[in-house]
This record gives C-alpha cells, sequence and structure tokens, in this order.
C-alpha cells in the first residue's frame, strides 16, 4: 500500500504541471495577485514542513550535529545545482531567464526527481509525513509550475508544447518516487538522512526563492495578506503534527 501511496500522491503533484490550462483563461492582472498568494501559502507550508515535521522527525533518530550538518549541506546544494543549471525558481508570467527554456526544463526535471525521492522517504517513515510532506511539495509546485509554463512560452515554445514538455518534466517526480521507494526499500538506513536533506531544500527554496518576492510587495493591503496567508500556510502544517 505504501508504494502506491507514493505513486498516486507523484502522479497527482505531476498533474500540477498542466496549471497552464488553467492559467491561460486569467487576465493578467487576477493572475498575478492570486499568485503572490499562492506563493505566500508556499513559503508558509515549506518552512511549517521542516520546522513542525522533518526536522524534529529527524532529530528524534540521528544526533543533533549529523542532522544540522545534512540540514546545511543540502541548502547549500540546493544553492549550487540552481547556479551550475543557470536555473531560477519563476513566479511571474514573465521572466528573466526566458533564454534559457531547455535548462530550465533540465533543472525542472532534476529538482522533480528530487521530489519524488523526498515523497518516497517520507511516506516509508509514516504516513503521516508522507502527507504533510507532499502538501508541501504540491504548494510550492503550483506557483513554480505556473512560472515555467510563462518561461517556456518566452522561450518560443508554443503552448502546446509548453504543456507537454512541463508534464513530461513534472514525471521525473514519479521516476524518483518509484526508484527512491526501491532503494530505500534496500537500504532503510537512507531514509532518516533523506529528511534533514529534504528540509535544507524546503528551506533554500522558502527562504532564497519565494520570500523575497513577497518582500517585493509595498502596497500595505497586499502584504498584510500575504503575511496572513503565509501564516496560514504555517499554522495548517502545525495542525497536521502527530
Amino acid at each position: 500500500m505504501t508504494l502506491i501511496y507514493i505513486i498516486i500522491t507523484s502522479l497527482l503533484i505531476s498533474f500540477l504541471s498542466l496549471v497552464g490550462l488553467f492559467t491561460l483563461s486569467l487576465k493578467q492582472a487576477v493572475l498575478k495577485k492570486s499568485l503572490m498568494l499562492m506563493v505566500a501559502l508556499s513559503a508558509g507550508s515549506l518552512m511549517g514542513g521542516v520546522f513542525f515535521h522533518l526536522l524534529p522527525e529527524a532529530l528524534a533518530e540521528l544526533p543533533q550535529e549529523q542532522v544540522f550538518l545534512a540540514l546545511l549541506g543540502s541548502f547549500i546544494l540546493f544553492f549550487l545545482v540552481e547556479k551550475i543549471l543557470h536555473w531560477r525558481h519563476c513566479h511571474h508570467s514573465h521572466c528573466e531567464v526566458h533564454t534559457f527554456g531547455y535548462m530550465n526544463l533540465l533543472g525542472d526535471a532534476v529538482h522533480n526527481f528530487i521530489d519524488g525521492l523526498v515523497i518516497a522517504a517520507a511516506f516509508m517513515n509514516s504516513s503521516n509525513l508522507g502527507i504533510v510532506t507532499s502538501f508541501a511539495i504540491a504548494a510550492h509546485e503550483l506557483p513554480q509550475e505556473i512560472g515555467d509554463f510563462g518561461v517556456l512560452l518566452h522561450a518560443g515554445f508554443s503552448r502546446r508544447q509548453a504543456l507537454g514538455f512541463n508534464f513530461l518534466t513534472a514525471l521525473t517526480a514519479l521516476l524518483g518516487a518509484i526508484s527512491g521507494y526501491f532503494l530505500f526499500t534496500l537500504a532503510e538506513d537512507l531514509i532518516i538522512y533523506l529528511l534533514p536533506f529534504a528540509a535544507g531544500g524546503f528551506l533554500y527554496i522558502a527562504t532564497v526563492d519565494l520570500l523575497p518576492e513577497l518582500r517585493k510587495e509595498l502596497q500595505v493591503k497586499k502584504v498584510v495578506a500575504s503575511l496572513l496567508t503565509f501564516m496560514l500556510g504555517l499554522a495548517f502544517m502545525y495542525l497536521l503534527k502527530e
């Protein structure tokens, strides 16, 4: 049953790549406004997943020094991956990195594969951890996929090509999840080490990619709305604690 849960969850997250179909019908102003709220929810969910679930689970099984070294190493690794692949998350329909369309696809595939590994490790640790981790990943994927769709359009892809390639790269999450399941079945000790690794990646995405986007907002009403949505993401993850 664990493998079935992992496969279903990974597929559902992969289908978020088709959100571009929905965004095509939205007006630019509406899309931009809702996108910032999704970014805020994503940041809160990711940080809640780190501090309420992943780190406590890891600290219960591993020495503190190992947990925080893995956390720091993961944070640095995610930074290097972005730099090496010339890939940045984009949370607007217009993005400065549109000339790196194919590199964006490559980077997205690597990132989604890692997401799949994290989902597998979380579900194999406990069903509750699998659910909250998957929610955090999904909350991040939604604004990211909208941004990626915009990047591909500006890179010269047609709408059909953008949707198709985006979906294919999203399916690498399923490949990572299935690979992770069999890998962790053979080497169960690896599961607990992937939790602080995932925490470092989530923390990097939230603090480096998402929160800076929210900090650009200057209108008081929008700042308050973003803060409340961020807190909502934190609260939701806290309520999912066992």
